[in-house]
């Protein structure tokens, strides 16, 4: 049989590595979040096969890359196609092992064809900087070698069709590396592109967070693509110097939200609450922190209770479940840290209770009257707790949430939209959105400001990340 139509028979995971779906070293166990009982047993790469793994990518480069971006175009049309075919089974295998409705779990998958087909669309043609004068100066945009790419347990499909998309179609070769709480669907990803691309373009090891360091070390991988926190993102850039690679990083957020006082209270509540609770607030620019004006403040919280109050958290294989788990125990354990903290320096008025039984479920909590220096305002959350700030003037408000680490993202919500856009012009964020939020178009660059990252992804910006650009200057 050849290798590249092989296919792990349902139930049962493997590596891609070289165009073949081959057993780790060792296996690790992967929990759903919602019911703490096993999915599967996961394969586990050892550091021989992270090096296998970027030994083929590197092999397979040089094909790959003297492939027309034309013909690259059209394996990841393909890909996305036979990701399409499998949408259902694969958005299951990521309510389980991410916890997120089913729901959800189904549009995070054509999110990701989407951003596939989008990005796929885009082009890198040559480009005639000057002619005349004695010079044609022209730049062209070429591949830079073996890209690794790091991806979280948030949306472990979509951040890497982000990341898989620009980088083989510039042609590059990958090695992907998915967060050991969510890897079942990145190897399932796996599979599939082993009927699509040649061996080696595309390979998925698995870890329990030991092999990281290795391979952003790694002398064999040009860019390294990290999606997570920052703190992680720290790790990555300085393990990555030691070979100058490149690398784009999409790190944390402390979104702020800004509402105007022409919003209806009511309103204002369903769009903040929208925002923060996503994916049970585990969203790197969900919005973070809430800034009201003092005329609305508290008709807005109580707005916000009740919204929070009438959720439903469940299993996300219930399709009454509105609101699924935190993905992992740890994660759990920090935002019940963030609560307690809260509870100390502020007011919960919705949610805030332990969780009784099995399952990391953490209930839509409001905290209001906290002190902006609470580690639930300054710090990253993660997970579906809210603090309510008021204020007194808009530039107060501006000042404040500019007044963080982070850049990652923002909002404002007014029904006046040129006193929206004066102050969405005085974020210091990579992304503000204007009464809207998580609008994130495939051909639209995003990236962050500060400590949330470097670089961009998605869009033509995002796709020239992973080429050098050369420029060749002719005399005539």
């Amino acid at each position: 049989m050849n290798a590249q139509l092989q296919s792990a028979p349902a139930g049962e995971f493997r590596l891609l590595i070289n165009g073949r779906l081959v057993d780790g070293a060792s296996t690790f166990d992967v929990i759903n979040p919602a019911t703490e009982e096993l999915v599967a047993r996961c394969p586990r790469a050892d550091l021989n096969q992270l090096n296998q793994a970027v030994a083929a990518a590197k092999a397979a480069f040089p094909a790959w890359s003297a492939t027309p971006i034309a013909q690259r175009r059209e394996k990841l049309l393909q890909f996305a196609g036979a990701l399409e075919a499998r949408l259902e089974d694969i958005a299951r295998l990521l309510t389980q092992e991410q916890g997120k409705p089913l729901a959800a779990a189904k549009g995070e998958l054509f999110g990701a064809i989407y951003i596939i087909r989008t990005i796929a669309a885009l082009d890198l043609p040559v480009k005639v900087l000057r002619e005349g004068d004695g010079a044609r100066i022209v730049r062209r945009h070429g591949p830079l070698g073996v890209i690794a790419a790091i991806t979280p347990w948030n949306f472990p499909v979509i951040l890497l069709a982000t990341k898989l998309a620009p980088a083989l179609l510039a042609g590059n070769t990958m090695v992907a590396k998915p967060a050991p709480t969510t890897p079942l669907t990145s190897l399932r990803l796996g599979e599939i592109a082993a009927k699509v691309f040649p061996a080696g373009v595309f390979n998925v090891v698995t870890d329990v967070n030991d092999l990281g360091s290795a391979l952003t070390a790694h002398p064999d991988v040009a860019k390294v693509a990290f999606t997570g926190s920052t703190a992680t993102g720290k790790k990555v850039m300085a393990s990555a110097a030691g070979t100058v690679k490149r690398v784009t990083l999409e790190l944390g957020g402390n979104d702020a939200a800004i509402v105007l006082d022409d919003m209806a209270p009511a309103d204002a509540a369903a769009k903040l609450f929208a925002g923060a609770m996503a994916n049970s607030g585990q969203v790197c620019m969900a919005i973070k922190r809430a800034y009201v004006p003092e005329s609305m403040y508290d008709a807005v919280c109580a707005e916000l209770a009740k919204l929070a109050d009438a959720a439903v958290v469940g299993d996300g294989l219930d399709e009454k479940t509105q609101f699924g788990p935190l993905q992992n125990a740890q994660q759990f354990r920090k935002v019940q840290e963030y609560i307690e903290d809260a509870r100390a320096h502020g007011r919960i008025i919705a949610g805030g209770t332990p969780h009784k039984g099995r399952g990391y479920f953490i209930r839509p909590t409001i905290v209001r009257d906290i002190a902006e220096s609470s580690r639930l305002v300054q710090e990253e959350q993660f997970g579906p707790v809210l603090p309510v700030l008021s204020y007194k003037t808009l530039d107060d408000a501006i000042a404040r949430a500019n007044a963080s680490e982070y850049g990652l993202a923002g909002t404002v919500w007014s029904n006046d939209p040129e006193r929206a856009m004066d102050v969405a012009m005085k974020l210091d964020t990579g992304t503000v959105w204007i009464n809207k939020h998580l609008d994130l178009p495939a051909d639209v660059p995003f990236g962050g400001a500060r400590q949330s990252g470097l670089g961009a992804e998605m869009g033509q910006d995002g796709l020239e990340e992973y080429t050098q650009a050369h420029i060749v200057n002719q005399a005539i």
